[in-house]
């Protein structure tokens, strides 16, 4: 295992799936269970304000989505106006959401909430990597702010971590950002972060499984380095340093 020098680093920002816990978890235990559960939730909840917002702000998305799929499930509802029964209705768009991993933040909203219920009732419990609590542990005891950033709602994010496998490791985190703050794969957005967390990009190391994500911070002066995770989709790290493991970074003052 070769080691993973950074130097100057004061704040680890760190993406979730593929990352510290498996790609697996995402896409075939939370996602089928969202699904699964959608309908019957939002038969329950509709009516509560938090839930009927993210109804009505997904009807408008449909409404103005240009992908043409999209546009021929809205043909196909015969809905000309304000939809009679707008939970019902939309149905066919979380579905499409869910199936082309859209990551629209209400969507996701929408998920962390479903997801909750199933944590509380201890059907979902996050997998996180072995190497991960001691790491993360180490890192804060030794100084270093810690902090996520996912393309999932801040309450999905802290869910994962609230029940994991490992424990409660919410405590271990200073800072949680989610696409409230901008698209993962723009540079503004991890501007925004360093700004948010008051300090300046250079300090900041940034680990993801996206390479997308490791420019996006690369170009906004963050620290970077590509998590190559086995049963990740993506394993090229396009010239960027890269680790299996999180044992093997070492972070200097």
């Amino acid at each position: 295992m070769n080691p993973c020098q950074f130097h100057g680093i004061s704040h680890l920002l760190l993406d979730i799936e593929g990352t510290t816990c498996p790609v697996s978890f995402v896409a075939e235990v939370l996602f089928p269970y969202a699904r699964k559960q959608l309908e019957h939730y939002l038969q329950l909840h509709q009516h509560e304000a938090s839930v009927a917002s993210l109804i009505e702000r997904l009807e408008q998305q449909w409404q103005q989505d240009p992908d043409p799929q999209a546009a021929q499930l809205l043909r196909d509802s015969n809905t000309t106006g304000p939809f009679a029964n707008p939970a019902k209705a939309v149905l066919p768009y979380i579905y499409f959401l869910i199936d082309n991993d859209r990551k629209l933040t209400a969507l996701k909203d929408l998920q962390g909430k479903i997801w909750a219920e199933g944590y509380s009732r201890a059907e979902l419990r996050g997998p996180i990597f072995a190497d991960v609590p001691a790491a993360l542990r180490q890192w804060k005891n030794s100084g270093i702010v810690l902090a996520v950033y996912s393309s999932g709602s801040i309450p999905a994010q802290q869910l994962i971590y609230g029940y994991s496998n490992a424990g409660d490791l919410r405590p271990l985190f200073q800072h949680w950002f989610d696409t409230h703050t901008g698209p993962k794969d723009s540079a503004e957005s991890y501007r925004t972060i360093s700004q948010l967390m008051a300090t300046d990009p250079a300090a900041i190391l940034f680990i993801s499984d996206s390479l997308k994500e490791i420019e996006a911070a690369d170009r906004a002066g963050l620290q970077v380095l590509f998590s190559d995770r086995e049963g990740n989709p993506q394993r090229a790290s396009g010239g960027y340093p890269s680790t299996t493991h999180f044992n093997a970074i070492q972070l200097n003052p």
